[in-house]
């Protein structure tokens, strides 16, 4: 099916829509002719199942980072019209808003080396990890009702950071329209003890370094400098969001049969905007994003914590603030310029990242002229990326660009490939110290389970969809 790909330009492969019967419109997915070789046939067919749906506008899109997800690809792009569009959690994920922080700090790097040890196995023990991690929280299910409405803020509010963090967290760290009704008993008993972990799998705790700076000035107003220690968090909803996914997928079965959609596969169940079952979805899936940016915010907290205890610092010498936080596994409604008209679609980001460009209203004023951040992690034994949104996302991908290196090998192929060796000191080696709860996790995340981030980078920065500012260095690692 490969020969009927069509190459618009050094960045981006076109899926016609003659690809494959039902297909509304094209697809396009953003791959160099190097990435274009470690495409699945898979991640194509999921772009062009995507194109099937009905009031799809624009096209479908996937990122570079793209690979085989449920339903949608991961690193899946789609906007839908709210007269004759649908919503579907396939679209979302279950870690509904999987995200990403980034904290910057006033250390640099030859002050840190010398207690990194100390530092990480602190950090190891204060930050619960690992499937099915419990943390230091323990929530009711009042305060989890709390949670899932303030998202954040109710972290802030609880003395787990400032005020001035919600400033640069997306949508200020909350989606309002949340209504926690809607959640099943079984996602509050997931949820009650897990505010405040990291989880397992791909999620982590990332010490770096500013190794590379592209953009001085952009640098410069991000208050990033050259050797310059940085904390990347990446986690999401934990036990929570998948519950909520995994309760209303089979509602959204149920309801596309209900409304006669016809669906190339089943895991695209999906259901109008404008009906109960998708606005329920909205409003669950509201929560789950709610509960996830509390997540990282209390993660943020504790990091703040144990750097200030291993160094001895006070709050002002290290210096350690938020960047920015955006998410990767969300659905919202949004402006955007279609045919030159201004129209509000619901947009689906799978494994994806917001990219809004200068002067986007949605942006907070420390931003205002520079763009939207955008966090890129790779794996945890080569690099990460901060990039900036621009105004060519806006007209191209509805302001969007890629979330991570994207997966190589699945998870098994990954342990097999792994037996033998000793991961941990392979990255030792390297001068990165890790800890993780398990051995098997560190085989499923080894280095060349995934795509070399700086390929993908390079795609939607040759591209024009995101513009690179740093580039940052792993140091010490934390997995679940």
């Amino acid at each position: 099916m490969f020969e009927k790909l069509r190459r618009i330009d050094e960045n981006r492969l076109e899926v016609p829509r003659d690809y494959k019967p039902g297909m509304k419109t094209r697809g396009i997915i953003y791959v160099d002719s190097a990435l274009e070789r470690a495409l699945e046939l898979g991640s194509v067919e999921q772009v062009a199942n995507v194109a099937s749906l009905p009031g799809i506008v624009g096209a479908s899109m996937a990122m570079p980072d793209v690979h085989t997800g449920y339903g949608f690809p991961i690193g899946g792009v789609a906007a839908f019209d709210l007269q004759e569009g649908v919503i579907s959690p396939g679209g979302v994920g279950y870690d509904i808003n999987c995200g990403v922080r980034l904290l910057r700090s006033n250390l640099v790097r030859e002050r840190l080396l010398p207690r990194m040890k100390d530092l990480v196995d602190v950090l190891f023990r204060e930050i619960p990890a690992g499937v099915g991690s419990k943390g230091k929280l323990r929530l009711g299910k009042a305060d989890e009702e709390k949670v899932l409405l303030k998202g954040a803020r109710w972290a802030v509010e609880r003395g787990f950071g400032e005020m001035a963090d919600l400033e640069r967290i997306e949508s200020g760290g909350c989606l309002e329209g949340a209504d926690p009704s809607l959640v099943s008993n079984k996602a509050y008993e997931r949820g009650g003890a897990q505010q405040g972990t990291l989880g397992s799998g791909n999620h982590f705790l990332e010490i770096q370094y500013v190794d590379t700076i592209y953009d001085e000035e952009a640098a410069r107003a991000l208050n990033l400098f050259k050797d310059q220690i940085t904390v990347m968090i990446h986690t999401g909803s934990r036990g929570f969001g998948h519950q909520v996914c995994t309760d209303f997928l089979e509602v959204m079965s149920r309801a596309a049969a209900k409304y006669g959609i016809e669906l190339p596969d089943r895991e695209l169940a999906c259901a109008p905007f404008k009906s109960a079952e998708a606005q329920d979805y909205l409003a669950a899936m509201k929560a789950a994003a709610n509960y996830a940016w509390a997540n990282r915010q209390c993660l943020m907290h504790w990091t703040r914590e144990a750097f200030m205890s291993v160094l001895s610092m006070g709050p002002h010498e290290l210096g350690m603030t938020l960047i920015y936080d955006v998410a990767h596994n969300i659905a919202k409604v949004e402006e955007h310029t279609v045919n030159g008209r201004k129209t509000k679609l619901i947009m689906h980001r799978k494994g994806s990242t917001r990219a809004f460009p200068p002067g986007h209203p949605e942006l907070p004023d420390a931003y205002r002229k520079l763009g939207q951040p955008v966090l890129i992690p790779g794996d945890m034994g080569r690099a990460s990326f901060v990039l900036l949104g621009t105004e060519k996302a806006m007209q191209e991908t509805f302001g969007s660009t890629c979330h991570g290196a994207g997966r190589m090998m699945s998870r098994h192929h990954a342990i097999r490939q792994a037996k033998g060796r000793a991961i941990w000191r392979e990255l030792a080696d390297k001068g990165i110290i890790v800890k993780s709860t398990g051995r098997e996790t560190l085989a499923e995340e080894m280095p060349e389970a995934y795509k070399d981030v700086s390929d993908v980078v390079n795609v939607v920065h040759n591209a024009g969809i995101s513009t690179k500012v740093a580039r940052l260095r792993p140091m010490g690692v934390i997995k679940g």
